[in-house]
């Protein structure tokens, strides 16, 4: 019997599982609802932080703590992208992305 390996989409992020252990309220933009609003908590950085250059793309985009995000759609079937808005500008990011975003 084949099988597929995940995707790295798919994969247990142990990044994620461990912050928003630590961090009680805390969730990925990628678990909210369609048309559903929350502040960014912070971004999550991989263990090298200096040439983490997602993380610091996202910052730079405008996901930084205390902004209001809200998701407004996601691609066919759950699939990627995931259109996100925040202020009057809206961004497709990739799952992967929008997983490494905390919000509360």
């Amino acid at each position: 019997m084949l099988t597929t390996p995940p995707s790295p989409a798919d994969a247990p992020d142990d990044l994620l599982t461990a912050a928003t252990a630590a961090e009680p309220g805390a969730r990925s933009l990628l678990q909210l609802k369609r048309h559903e609003s929350a502040c960014v908590r912070r971004v999550l950085r991989k263990l090298d932080a200096a040439f983490d250059l997602v993380a610091r793309r996202l910052e730079e985009l405008g996901f930084v703590p205390g902004e209001p995000v809200k998701v407004v759609a996601f691609g066919p079937l759950g699939a990627d992208p995931v259109l996100v808005q925040i202020g009057f500008t809206r961004f497709a990011l990739r799952r992967a992305e929008a997983a490494r975003v905390l919000v509360q």
